[in-house]
């Protein structure tokens, strides 16, 4: 059995985020077994793809190191690149059934584009505690799946250096859901992009994700209204790394875009 390690939203070998994809599956390999090798792989993700009928659509799930996700941009992006560039699919557009629906991946130029469910942010109020866990205070927190806290400047969202238990808890206390906090910034005005941002993901076993795919769900209608346009470029700033993604909002879903690269091709022996 094969896997590959392809960094998604990244147009050379490492940058963006890494994610590991397993060869297609037959059917569904015990969830056990596939968050053990999600734990060994130790990436942000890894994906696991099951045939069916339709030779361009494919079953498709998630799991961190630590548990199985709903939704994960940069493992799907990482999947639709495996499957064209490496197994040699040639449809020009595959779907995947997924825990958040069917989602697809599309080639568009020298890289893809997924279609993704919109996820709108609702302002609230900053929860006590986020600025001392972020070390730094927010002009703004908004609320979804995640929280997201909006600063005025770009230099301190590449500054932040956060208590990441203490980030853990706040955020899963204000969302009632896994601890994990995007934090963004619009760019200043000679940057290749419009905004910047970074992801803390505790709750989800990952100190700090290089590039989500799902985070920009939360960010592209945000940022859109606020800049007045559909589509943004958005430059996700993980230290060392960095990853770009071209987000165009379009009413309930985002269409994000991106390129990914192939750097391992292993051979499971299991």
């Amino acid at each position: 059995m094969r896997q590959w390690t392809a960094d998604a939203f990244a147009s050379a070998p490492f940058r963006g985020n890494p994610a590991c994809v397993v060869e297609p599956f037959e059917a569904w390999p015990d969830p056990a077994w596939m968050q053990a090798l999600a734990a060994e792989n130790n990436q942000a993700e890894t994906a696991f793809l099951l045939r069916t009928p339709d030779p361009a659509r494919f079953g498709l799930r998630w799991f961190t190191p630590l548990l199985e996700v709903p939704l994960c941009g940069h493992a799907t992006l990482a999947s639709g690149h495996v499957l064209l560039a490496e197994l040699g699919l040639t449809a020009d557009r595959l779907v995947f059934d997924t825990a958040s629906g069917p989602l697809t991946v599309a080639r568009r130029g020298d890289g893809y584009e997924m279609d993704f469910p919109a996820q709108p942010p609702v302002r609230t109020d900053v929860p006590d505690g986020l600025s001392e866990a972020l070390g730094a205070t927010p002009a703004e927190v908004w609320a979804g799946p995640y929280l997201v806290a909006v600063f005025d400047e770009e230099a301190t969202v590449r500054g932040l250096r956060p208590d990441l238990a203490a980030l853990n808890a706040v955020s899963s206390a204000a969302t009632g859901g896994r601890g994990n906090v995007g934090v963004a910034a619009v760019a200043g005005k000679d940057a290749p992009y419009d905004v910047v941002d970074r992801f803390f993901a505790p709750g989800s076993g990952i100190p700090e994700d290089p590039a989500t795919g799902s985070l920009h769900c939360i960010l592209s209608p945000l940022f859109s209204t606020r800049l007045g346009r559909a589509t943004v470029r958005f430059h996700q700033a993980y230290p060392g790394r960095g990853g770009d993604l071209q987000c165009e909002h379009r009413g309930d879903r985002v269409l994000i875009r991106g390129r990914a690269v192939t750097v391992v091709e292993s051979r499971l022996r299991l």
